[in-house]
């Protein structure tokens, strides 16, 4: 029987993350991130968050490290708006869909006469 909760929460969380990381983090290590996704396991103990991070390896290298610094700080501050039992285990993930889309879209372009 497919659960619709998961999702839900999935959605909540990735707009309060994405408003802790955008407002609360003032690193300047942390590049421009955007928060792609969120997939929460169905016990809801467990959110992969997927981030994208637009610049160089480097800068991309720098602004996960500098997101799995503030992981601590992320979780306690989500644990205070978000309404669960428990606060689920975060853990972000470079997500590169963006750049795969518009690499996709550079060789269609390519591609038209």
């Amino acid at each position: 029987m497919p659960s619709w909760r998961p999702e839900s929460v999935g959605r909540q969380i990735q707009e309060i993350i994405s408003e802790i990381i955008h407002r609360r983090l003032k690193d300047p290590r942390l590049g421009f991130v955007t928060v792609t996704g969120v997939r929460v396991t169905r016990d809801l103990k467990t959110a992969k968050v997927y981030v994208s991070v637009m610049g160089d390896d480097e800068s991309k290298d720098k602004s996960l490290e500098t997101l799995s610094r503030a992981l601590p700080f992320v979780r306690k501050e989500l644990g205070r708006r978000v309404r669960l039992r428990h606060t689920p285990e975060v853990f972000f993930e470079h997500d590169d869909s963006i750049q795969r889309g518009s690499r996709i879209d550079r060789l269609l372009e390519d591609l038209k006469p």
